[in-house]
């Protein structure tokens, strides 16, 4: 296990956490040292729900070590007796795994009534993706029992969980779909359910897995075991989401067509049935894409990196969709890294396609590409802060601001309407935060009475020289050496400015020229407002840039 100040993916602990703080009537029990309880505070901090983490920590100390004592067992009987749960899961830390202690005897110790199942997390081998699908799976394999198929036709949802990105919305837009389908679902995990419900996996038509991340080998276990076929495809963008409709259809039809009675075909009804208000398109991205407003997208370059499901998703959406072309793309999940690159042929060239856990090499990348949109986790957006450019969050890890109360899907209809905002409000906002630093009042004037900014701007001079004078007059006279000394070489402070008429030299036109002609007169108007007030004749490219620097600060 590698320590670093930033990792993409959480430790095994903290997969382990994702699915059992997902689940119901479930509890997850770490043996661990004091400190290694982490994990707690941040589902506290980021995750949108009104429970306390199902998780408890059975400290580890110092004198339980020299005594060869083990308060597991304890810690179980407090868990069994306080929670109630059907289930409890128990998993060492990254510290207490050295121990080697046997924690299957440990818990048959305990002699609890519900089932508890000792979970191999080694955190030396495996992260936070891993060790969920991992936990997930092996679930799914201890409770899934073979049953009959539902009399109407259903599906299974796996993947969905704890602190996903966007999870919740994404399921209500399935679940949208599922119902106009008139399509029952069968269970939904690990998001929200219990044992019983892992029981009845096996009674669906089909299972949808739309996360590579987690959920894809539940489903294939299903499909090996029981017969049930699996939608592994996310349907991110338009085509997409209409490809996994079609593909959605024909599973579901192939199941009803085998019964003893075989069941009505599915049919695809109108597509305006998906739309929220039922009479327009299902979504607006098609003719989004062809407006003004988009077309000015079109030719800007875009860098995608994050997990393996929404870097493929994103990526594709933006070159097939809307126009944007990729000067780059990647993965963090190293497992997953030769499917995303084949996935991505022809979306990106080989030798632009970056598969790394170090985020600097990431940063690195990002700066010398500088590209126009970056699509990224949190660790892009700092990145982007940085270098001053557009980020649009993608893919955990992600920051609080990713974890919405509204509805905000990423997958089918409604979440390419969402996509396409993001993207668009993201590259705009991006272009309105250049042009107010670069012209400062974008428009507004400045209110006569305010101090002018070259002299606000000599607080910290106030700070050493001792004085606090009130006005600006006073300011030059306590300090005029001071203020002088730092005063931009092109723009100096006097207390008696003179009125100038500026004129423009070749080289500050040839730079005016390159500012879009809609702000061009503002622009013109503010830096000779600049000049005047600072006595500047000759209007340079040197003035214009710190005209530039002045009207932004």
């Amino acid at each position: 296990m590698r320590l670093a100040y930033w990792m993409y993916e959480g430790t095994a602990h903290h997969g382990v956490a994702r699915v059992m703080n997902s689940m119901r009537n479930v509890h997850a029990v770490f043996h661990a040292p004091q400190g290694d309880d982490y994990v707690t505070t941040l589902f506290t901090m980021l995750e949108r729900t009104p429970n306390f983490p199902a998780m408890t920590t059975s400290v580890v100390s110092g004198n339980d070590l020299a005594r060869g004592s083990m308060r597991l067992p304890d810690t179980l009987r407090q868990v069994a007796a306080n929670h109630h749960p059907e289930l409890i899961v128990v998993v060492a830390s990254c510290s207490t795994i050295l121990l080697q202690d046997n924690l299957e005897i440990a818990t048959k110790e305990a002699g609890l009534g519900c089932d508890v199942i000792v979970y191999d997390a080694n955190p030396y081998r495996m992260q936070e993706t891993a060790a969920a699908d991992g936990l997930f799976s092996e679930l799914v394999k201890t409770y899934a029992a073979p049953q009959p198929l539902t009399a109407q036709p259903s599906v299974n949802i796996l993947g969905p969980s704890s602190l996903g990105f966007h999870a919740r919305h994404d399921l209500i837009s399935l679940r949208r779909i599922l119902k106009t389908l008139g399509v029952q679902v069968n269970v939904v995990a690990p998001w929200a359910a219990s044992v019983g419900d892992l029981r009845r996996l096996a009674a669906a038509w089909l299972t949808i897995a739309p996360y590579r991340e987690l959920g894809s080998t539940a489903a294939n276990y299903l499909e090996a075991q029981f017969g049930t076929p699996a939608l592994r495809e996310a349907p991110i963008g338009v085509q997409p989401t209409l490809r996994w409709l079609n593909a959605l259809i024909a599973g579901l039809n192939e199941v009803g067509a085998r019964l003893t009675v075989p069941a009505t075909p599915i049919k695809l009804p109108p597509l305006t049935d998906f739309s929220l208000d039922g009479l327009s398109a299902p979504s607006n991205v098609p003719w989004f894409a062809r407006t003004a407003d988009m077309e000015s997208f079109s030719g800007k370059k875009a860098f995608v990196f994050g997990d393996a499901t929404h870097t493929v998703g994103m990526a594709k959406f933006l070159v097939d969709e809307l126009g944007m072309p990729l000067v780059g793309a990647g993965t963090y999940l190293l497992k997953e890294a030769a499917w995303v690159r084949e996935q991505l042929a022809g979306y990106v060239k080989d030798e632009d396609f970056l598969a790394t856990d170090e985020f600097q090499q990431v940063a690195q990348r990002i700066g010398d590409l500088r590209p126009d949109l970056v699509c990224g986790t949190q660790m892009e957006r700092h990145t982007g802060r940085k270098h001053d450019l557009n980020v649009m969050v993608i893919a955990p890890p992600t920051h609080i601001e990713s974890h919405l109360l509204a509805y905000r899907p990423f997958l089918a209809f409604d979440g390419a309407d969402v996509i396409a905002d993001e993207v668009y409000t993201t590259c705009t906002l991006g272009m309105e935060k250049h042009l107010i630093d670069m012209f400062g009042d974008a428009g507004l004037d400045e209110s006569e009475g305010d101090v002018p900014p070259a002299v606000t701007s000599m607080a910290p001079v106030l700070a050493v020289a001792g004085g606090e004078p009130e006005t600006a007059e006073a300011l030059v006279a306590v300090a005029p050496a001071t203020v002088a000394a730092v005063s931009s070489p092109v723009a100096t402070v006097s207390s008696q400015p003179t009125v100038v008429t500026p004129v423009w030299t070749a080289d500050a036109e040839v730079m005016l020229k390159k500012i879009p002609f809609f702000v061009r007169g503002r622009v013109r108007t503010n830096v000779e407002k600049y000049a005047r007030e600072r006595g500047i004749a000759n209007i340079t490219g040197d003035v214009l840039l710190a005209a530039k620097e002045h009207l932004g600060a």
